[in-house]
């Protein structure tokens, strides 16, 4: 099955103005942003069927119990609700399909990456008022009810399950073979996890070198973003050759240039080298 294509080049422009200025607003809208991610990857997404998407999160949110206890109560309200009534989860099979990364697909599919299902998670919780928020776990990614002496976690990929203390140090050490250390469970902020799901989208299109389309929007995406690795630069760079967009490319290899070359002049002329190369091939 072929991936979703992307919109018109109109209709791309005005979606990332509202990304960049959602983005930037005092409040950013996690699910608002990750749908606005969606319409760029999805042309078939239009404004009725976003709207759609936070309809149904409203309606998700409106079957959770009326104030059902503390953290504990609330991860097991959701885990009852979304993984065990809805059957939301993911499997191994999830992480070939760029609709994985995608809010409004997952919503309708019950299945998606496990940063994509805390998104649903914490969106639906958030609605009916649960103290919620994001983990990043290095390599997997779950949710957390209550203040840090009182937190309790829920792993949205696994239906939902409520984590043990052991249970995260496991998912840690099976990721990184490191130990959990204490900041690993603080509140992730949205914008981060808005730009590791882009992160997740690039790794899916750099397996496949014919969707280097995928690749640069999601790129451009986080180029948008008020805080990201400045190399995304010299990625985008890179993507636009590889697509035979030899000058811009070339331009942006020579302003990365600039960039690298305040702190370490060996890799600016590398990159130097990487531009002329690129400019050779119009010739």
């Amino acid at each position: 099955m072929r991936p979703p294509c992307p919109p018109s080049p109109e209709r791309s422009a005005e979606l990332r103005r509202r990304f960049a200025e959602e983005a930037r607003s005092e409040r950013p809208d996690l699910s608002l942003l990750c749908l606005l991610v969606g319409a760029e990857a999805d042309g078939e997404l239009d404004e009725v069927g976003m709207d759609a998407v936070q309809v149904e999160l409203d309606g998700l949110a409106g079957q959770l119990p009326f104030r059902p206890g503390g953290p504990r109560a609330w991860a097991v309200a959701l885990r009852d609700l979304l993984g065990e009534r809805y059957g939301y989860r993911g499997s191994a099979a999830d992480y070939q399909r760029l609709e994985s990364s995608l809010l409004h697909h997952v919503v309708v599919r019950r299945r998606g990456l496990p940063i994509l299902l805390s998104v649903l998670w914490m969106e639906v919780a958030r609605r009916a008022g649960a103290p919620v928020y994001g983990v990043a776990l290095p390599g997997h990614f779950v949710v957390g009810f209550g203040p840090a002496e009182d937190q309790v976690l829920a792993d949205p990929f696994d239906g939902g399950r409520v984590l043990t203390g052991s249970d995260a140090q496991v998912l840690v050490a099976g990721a990184t073979g490191a130990a959990l250390e204490p900041s690993m469970l603080a509140p992730a902020d949205p914008l981060d996890v808005v730009l590791r799901i882009l992160n997740n989208i690039r790794a899916w299109a750099a397996t496949r070198p014919e969707r280097t389309d995928v690749a640069l929007w999601a790129v451009e995406l986080s180029l948008l973003l008020p805080s990201h690795p400045a190399r995304l630069r010299f990625e985008r760079a890179q993507l636009l050759v590889q697509r035979g967009e030899f000058v811009e490319g070339a331009a942006e290899l020579e302003e990365y240039a600039e960039l690298v070359g305040a702190v370490d002049e060996g890799a600016a002329e590398r990159v130097r080298e990487q531009a002329r190369a690129a400019r050779a091939l119009l010739n």
